[in-house]
């Protein structure tokens, strides 16, 4: 899906299109960008799109243009119904979303304030949320002089409708911190906002000192966070919007909540069973110690994490390769002290041994024929 810098965002709304007309029940939708050539930075360095010294200062006065970056992210959607039926690991709700086009406009470079406001506007419709409800949005915000002040403003223009002056409100943009992910610069966008929800904190928005001259945020409730701060909880919750532009004129506008938290369970590891297993393996003894150490490490980090969570996961979503590890434990204590005797060369009441493999491996041959000049051979 191509929609210049918005494909990513576009293909979120699709996703959420196709769940709720029950044309699939779990969509994996993302978004990827790679510099593997120079043309492309050449041609928007003459076109005086890329800043000039380096960070990209959106919304700032020095703004001059934005920084190409690479990245690549990933997000898997479910209807609510089946992800609460299916005990998944909820981390936000997308409430509502939208897609139009800029239509007529003064060039790829200037987008259109008034399909920018429309878009915002049909994706609080669809999500059933008030203006005044929305406490943050993820913009756009290339670092363009042009574009950063019609996208704030139109920002401004939506959100101050029925909002009170002890309503704050913030915006920011990822790509002061990363750069621009062009076709996945909006999935880069929803999982800063997720990652936000969860730690309740909106992150300090980089390089801004003083505010583009064409915007004017006084004697209003909204700002730009330069520092980490705590993310407030509204009436309804933690709602954010998360804007991505095209310069072919796509415009898409996401309205996500926050995820409510599971219901707490008294002593889980005491109601499902009394005592766990743990499997660790490696391919060579050595490995199979550092893996012992680096659970240990975080056994001792994260001193909360439920038993069963670990041991399910190391049991069930690794491989499982010649050196093997097997502990009986009762509780994070009693696992993070067998670990240690392991690490340190104790194995008399732990069970580890190496499994003969009885196998051959297979031998292949890779011919890439994208510039290599010579074979690979892997065993298989």
């Amino acid at each position: 899906m191509d929609t210049a810098c918005s494909s990513s965002l576009v293909a979120v709304h699709q996703a959420c299109q196709s769940l709720r007309q029950r044309e699939c029940n779990l969509a994996i939708t993302g978004g990827v960008n790679l510099i593997l050539t120079p043309e492309l930075t050449i041609a928007f360095s003459q076109a005086g799109m890329i800043s000039l010294d380096g960070p990209c200062k959106t919304f700032d006065a020095k703004a001059d243009g934005y920084v190409r970056g690479e990245g690549c992210g990933v997000v898997v959607l479910k209807r609510l119904s089946d992800a609460l039926k299916d005990e998944d690991n909820i981390l936000a709700l997308i409430k509502g979303s939208a897609v139009n086009q800029d239509g007529r406009s003064n060039g790829l470079t200037a987008p259109n304030g008034r399909s920018q406001q429309a878009v915002i506007y049909q994706a609080l419709e669809n999500a059933k949320v008030q203006p005044d409800e929305i406490s943050y949005v993820e913009a756009h915000g290339t670092g363009t002089s042009l574009g950063d002040p019609i996208e704030l403003n139109s920002i401004k223009d939506v959100l101050m409708s029925g909002r009170s002056p002890e309503q704050q409100g913030c915006s920011g943009s990822v790509k002061t911190n990363i750069g621009h992910l062009e076709a996945a610069a909006g999935i880069a966008g929803l999982i800063k906002v997720v990652l936000s929800l969860q730690h309740k904190e909106i992150p300090a928005h980089l390089h801004f000192t003083q505010m583009n001259p064409y915007v004017s945020l006084e004697k209003t409730p909204f700002s730009i966070p330069t520092e980490a701060q705590k993310w407030p909880e509204g009436s309804k919750g933690r709602l954010a919007g998360i804007s991505s532009f095209g310069f072919g004129g796509t415009n898409a506008h996401l309205v996500v909540e926050e995820a409510q938290p599971k219901p707490a369970v008294q002593n889980p590891n005491e109601i499902e069973r009394p005592k766990h297993i743990l499997t660790l393996s490696a391919k060579t003894n050595q490995a199979l110690r550092d893996l012992a150490q680096a659970y240990q490490a975080y056994l001792h980090l994260y001193p909360e994490v439920l038993l069963a969570d670990i041991c399910y996961s190391a049991n069930t979503r690794r491989s499982h390769f010649d050196y093997r590890l097997c502990l009986v434990v009762q509780s994070t204590e009693d696992l993070s002290e067998q670990l240690s005797a392991f690490v340190a060369g104790s194995t008399a009441s732990l069970l580890s041994r190496q499994i003969d493999t009885i196998k051959r491996p297979k031998i292949a041959f890779l011919f890439t024929g994208q510039g290599s000049q010579q074979g690979e051979r892997i065993s298989i």
